[in-house]
């Protein structure tokens, strides 16, 4: 097989040899610190893991967080946003999202309706998250076979784990920003006493349309109103806890690039759409904040409410050292809008339950055992209802074991799952099962430096979307047509990676090769229906993606750090031709500067490389640099501390364009943009 150098690749080569060249000259060791990894079922930190993974918390977070998840996570190496707005926004990992990277509400499936389509929004609010955790890798598998593309894990506090130290915590967040003129605030106050704890937190933000780079202009629709609030009780001991919390969410967005269309078909295969006049323009009419919606605007308006039980308890009984249970469950509701007309309902209502026993050694074998159950109950009504009703219900088993001897550590992780798709309104049923196998080690052959690979073997089952969709779908303007024929997909997965977790020179660099069989995706049939609309149709093929991520960081002074970061993923079929929306090369870097005891700051540029190499029917785009700058003062206030931090994005005010995006050729990025907060701990 012959790869293409890319500067990504030369980049990161030379950056290689240039940390190890670094380290076999240093002999000043400086820790960094440790991250627990809650997903990761063994409670390891992310040196640990025998994956790549980052723990994104504390004032790092809190300053490069957006409204959108995906947005959050984009620096990230191996990250990127799906690209649909400020409204929706999924994480890409690897050049695979949908159903292939799994979103999880500290460990329980967030149960919203995001993996069904780029312009629905995943439901967590990221004012209201302590931390993130993203995995890749063959631990991923204990969450889904299907995750073969990675998993975002959200920590929020809704659930309390302790008891105040004092009675009482509270955080109070604020923050603006000048493109969208962004208004957003988040409360939470945690209370305790004895055994119990109680939790209470809400959220408000409002955006407008942003301010397009190069144009006089906004980008129309591109605004977001969320609301959030939640409450939880906990009993606490010392050898664990057991909390259920309640929480809900209302937002409406604007949907980017819709273009709506009178479809109807003469055929289970035979649409025709004609465009609709609804006799408005394409302006920005959202100034005055009220969002006050033209006929044919369109938007959409949802809400979610969400139950939470949560347990953890270590010595359970005899052989096993910790209990860890998870259950939730979701009634998730929008209403894709067409000025005051419903268009269409969205429903889907869940339950997901896990639990993980971890046991005692055995033969020097530490590891954990369960089960999860999930149950979705999922309907569209109106006229994109292009996806019949239906009721999923999934079952499955898992093990992860891991032994340590010497310096070495290994991993073996096993999952099988079992599903069945009931179609509500009549029709085949689907019924599947997955078998997932991965095996890891990792060789510390110098101290704080491991060599690490995997190799994992799994199966995603397809899901109701992709085996009975049969319609017009308008946010990506496609007439979708599944196959309820679709068997299962099968990913052998390879990855190997180098890791240096101490010294002057860190880094965290990675390759990977990952050949999926009967990988499912919406193939361009070449037919135009009219109106614009392009029509798919899911169908499998093999297909090979592989890539190398990485990142180096050099402590130069006690005050002054620079890192080099990038990532590169090609995704091909193997009867020829690219997948679409694979991300675009990209190759940064960073200055981290401590100005004073409590004053830091950063500047960091990145470079997004062209993507040409591009599907049919898809077209590439250019490249752009983007050039980001920040500053954080931290101080005390009486018994409280603060943060207070400015951030401008996009400093250069360049077009770009998110090639991982549906509507690319539509939406610019924002331009220029200043982000002003303060965050209050008491």
């Amino acid at each position: 097989m012959t790869y293409r150098k890319t500067p990504l690749a030369v980049a990161l080569t030379m950056a290689t040899f240039g940390a190890l060249s670094s380290l076999l000259a240093q002999e000043k060791v400086q820790a960094l610190p440790s991250m627990t990894v809650s997903a990761s079922a063994l409670a390891q930190s992310a040196e640990d893991m025998i994956q790549p993974s980052a723990v994104l918390q504390g004032d790092g977070w809190v300053g490069q967080r957006e409204t959108a998840l995906g947005d959050s996570l984009e620096s990230l190496p191996g990250v990127r946003a799906s690209g649909f707005g400020p409204g929706a926004s999924r994480p890409v990992i690897r050049g695979l999202d949908g159903a292939r990277v799994r979103v999880l509400s500290d460990g329980a499936d967030v149960l919203d309706a995001s993996a069904i389509s780029p312009d629905h929004a995943i439901t967590a609010d990221t004012a209201l998250l302590e931390r993130v955790e993203v995995l890749k890798g063959p631990s991923t598998l204990l969450y889904g076979g299907g995750a073969i593309g990675g998993v975002v894990n959200l920590i929020d506090r809704r659930v309390p784990t302790y008891v105040p130290e004092n009675g009482y915590e509270v955080e109070l967040d604020l923050r603006g920003n000048s493109v969208a003129d962004e208004r957003a605030g988040a409360l939470g106050v945690t209370l305790g006493s004895g055994q119990f704890a109680a939790r209470f937190e809400g959220s408000r933000s409002a955006a407008d349309p942003y301010r397009i780079p190069g144009h006089p202009s906004r980008q129309a629709g591109a605004y977001n109103d969320t609301d959030s609030a939640g409450m939880g009780l906990s009993w606490i001991t010392e050898r664990g806890y057991l909390g259920l919390a309640y929480s809900q969410q209302d937002r409406e967005y604007g949907l980017l690039a819709h273009e709506h269309a009178d479809c109807h078909t003469h055929g289970v295969a035979d649409w025709h759409c004609v465009e609709e006049d609804h006799d408005h323009d394409d302006a920005d009419d959202h100034d005055d904040h009220e969002h006050e919606h033209a006929e044919g605007d369109a938007y959409i308006d949802m809400r979610q409410r969400r139950w939470d039980l949560r347990a953890d308890y270590s010595d359970p009984f005899s052989g096993f050292e910790r209990i860890r249970l998870r259950v939730a469950d979701t009634d998730y509701e929008h209403r894709e809008m067409e000025g005051v007309e419903v268009g269409t309902r969205f429903t889907n209502r869940g339950t997901d339950a896990r639990v993980e026993l971890t046991h005692n050694p055995v033969a020097g074998w530490r590891g954990v055992v369960g089960s999860q159950l999930t149950r979705r109950d999922f309907a569209a009504v109106g006229e994109e209802a292009y996806v019949p009703p239906s009721l999923t219900h999934n079952r499955a088993l898992f093990l992860l074991e891991s032994y340590e001897t010497g310096n070495w550590r290994y991993e073996v992780g096993l999952r099988q799952e079992w599903q069945d798709i009931e179609l509500k309104q009549g029709g085949d049923d689907a019924n599947h099962r997955g078998s997932s196998v991965s095996f890891g080690a990792s060789w510390q052959w110098q101290p704080n430096l491991a060599l690490y690979g995997s190799l994992s073997r799994s199966q995603r089952l397809p899901v109701a979307e992709e085996l009975y969709a049969n319609g017009p779908h308008a946010a990506t303007r496609t007439i979708e047509l599944g196959d309820p024929d679709l068997d299962e997909e099968t990913s052998l997965n390879l990855e190997l990676g180098l890791r240096r977790t101490a010294g002057p020179v860190t880094f965290d660099l990675s390759v990977y090769r990952n050949q999926v069989d009967d990988f499912i995706y919406a193939a361009d049939t070449g037919h135009s229906p009219g109106a614009g609309y392009r029509e798919v149709a899911y169908t499998q093929a093999d297909a090979v993606l592989h890539g190398m991520e990485g990142r180096v960081a050099w402590q130069a002074t006690a005050n002054t750090g620079l890192s080099l970061f990038g990532d590169h993923v090609r995704g091909k079929l193997e009867s020829g031709g690219d997948l679409p929306r694979i991300p675009a090369d990209r190759i940064g870097v960073r200055v981290d500067q401590r100005l004073s005891q409590a004053l830091r700051g950063f500047v960091e540029t990145s470079r997004i490389l062209r993507q040409d190499d591009t599907a049919e029917y898809e077209t590439a785009t250019d490249s752009y640099t983007l050039l980001s700058a920040g500053l954080g003062w931290r101080g005390l206030l009486g018994e409280s501390d603060y943060l207070l931090y400015l951030r401008g994005n996009n400093l250069l005010n360049e077009e770009g364009r998110q090639h991982t995006s549906f509507i690319k050729d539509e939406v610019l990025l924002p331009g220029r943009n200043l982000t002003v907060g303060a965050r209050f701990s008491f």
